[in-house]
């Protein structure tokens, strides 16, 4: 179970570069339901994600890199770029702050995981957080594949 808030980013936080960060590319074999594709670094897997919006279930399996290369050409709608990086918020929370690159760029989203719904109702973002699209479905990756750039 994914329990998860995603955030507009009105500014970017202060020396970004010191957190840990990596690319990640992912593309969409299937929207309904979610099926995903993803080469993080040297890891690729492919990713099954239930309907919802702040609350579902996620399944991951690894996939080998001439799988993934083999998927690819396959997949429906725009390949997603970002760099994501891992800012630690407080000693249980972890914000994923996504800077999308190429078509998509100049987006900026955050994320933070929860271990339980009521955690994510309580939560109360930093100040450069800007306005929370968790139940917007146009901020999901798999709808911004679909439609292509927001900005």
């Amino acid at each position: 179970m994914e329990i998860e808030k995603k955030f507009l980013v009105s500014r970017l936080p202060e020396n970004l570069s010191a957190y840990p960060h990596r690319t990640i590319e992912q593309g969409y074999l299937s929207t309904e339901p979610v099926i995903r594709i993803r080469k993080d670094g040297e890891k690729y897997e492919l990713t099954y994600k239930s309907k919802g919006l702040m609350i579902r279930e996620e399944y991951n399996l690894p996939l080998t890199q001439s799988a993934y290369e083999h998927l690819k050409p396959k997949i429906d709608g725009h390949l997603i770029t970002k760099v994501r990086y891992r800012i630690p918020y407080n000693e249980r929370l972890t914000i994923e702050l996504d800077c999308f690159l190429g078509e998509f760029s100049p987006l900026i989203l955050a994320e933070v995981e929860f271990p339980d719904e009521m955690s994510a109702n309580h939560f109360l973002p930093p100040d450069w957080f800007g306005e929370d699209v968790t139940f917007s479905s146009d901020y999901q990756n798999s709808s911004l594949s679909q439609k292509g750039p927001l900005l």
